[in-house]
C-alpha cells in the first residue's frame, strides 16, 4: 500500500512539476523589422531562463531609430512584453515604427520629454487596422505598462512604465461610457 502511495505521489510530482520546468526552459523567439531603418531581427532572444546577450545586442541595434547610434541596450522586460503580445495576438513579423531614440531624435519627432523611448523601454508597433483594437485590448488586459492607441496611424505604443493608457483609447472609453449612459436611460424609460 505504501509503495502504491509513493509511486502515485511520484507520478503526481512528475505530472505537476515537469511541464512547468519544460515551459520555463522554452526558447523565446521574435521576428521583426524596423520600418524606418529596414533593420531586422529573426530568431531566439531568450533561452527560457535568461535573455541571450548577443541576441539582445542585435535586438537593440534593430530597435534603434535612424540616427540613434550607438543604441542603448534595450530593456528585456519590454522585449518580453512585445513577444507576449505578438504570441497572444498571433502577429506575424512585427513592424516596429519606433524603438530607442536619443533625446535629440525624440525632440525632433516631438516625443514626450520623459519618453520611455529614450530609455530603450518603449516600442511603437504597427498593427493592421482591422486588428488594432483587439491587440490594444489585449495589451491593456496584460497590465504591464503603458498602451497608447493611434488608430489613424494604425500603431500601438507599448512600454513597461506605469500602467496607463492614452491616445484613441481615451476617446474609445468616453464613447463606451456615453453608450452605457444611453442604454441605462433607455432601460429606465422602457420600464
Amino acid at each position: 500500500m505504501r509503495r502504491a502511495f509513493l509511486l502515485g505521489g511520484g507520478a503526481a510530482f512528475v505530472t505537476l512539476i515537469l511541464p512547468r520546468a519544460s515551459a520555463a526552459g522554452a526558447q523565446r523567439r521574435l521576428v521583426l523589422r524596423h520600418a524606418a531603418t529596414g533593420a531586422t531581427f529573426a530568431g531566439p532572444w531568450h533561452d527560457g531562463a535568461v535573455p541571450d546577450p548577443v541576441a539582445m545586442r542585435d535586438l537593440s541595434a534593430a530597435l534603434a531609430d535612424p540616427g540613434c547610434t550607438p543604441p542603448l541596450p534595450f530593456d528585456p522586460a519590454t522585449v518580453a512584453l512585445l513577444c507576449d503580445i505578438a504570441a497572444h495576438a498571433r502577429l506575424g513579423p512585427l513592424e516596429i515604427r519606433s524603438g530607442y531614440r536619443t533625446a535629440q531624435v525624440n525632440r525632433r519627432v516631438r516625443g514626450a520629454g520623459d519618453s520611455l523611448h529614450i530609455r530603450a523601454s518603449a516600442v511603437d508597433l504597427g498593427v493592421p487596422r482591422d486588428r488594432l483594437w483587439a491587440v490594444a485590448e489585449m495589451a491593456l488586459r496584460l497590465g504591464r505598462g503603458g498602451v497608447g492607441i493611434y488608430a489613424r496611424s494604425s500603431f500601438l505604443h507599448l512600454d513597461t512604465g506605469p500602467v496607463r493608457r492614452w491616445g484613441d483609447a481615451d476617446r474609445a472609453g468616453k464613447r463606451e461610457e456615453t453608450l452605457a449612459r444611453i442604454a441605462e436611460a433607455w432601460a429606465r424609460g422602457g420600464r
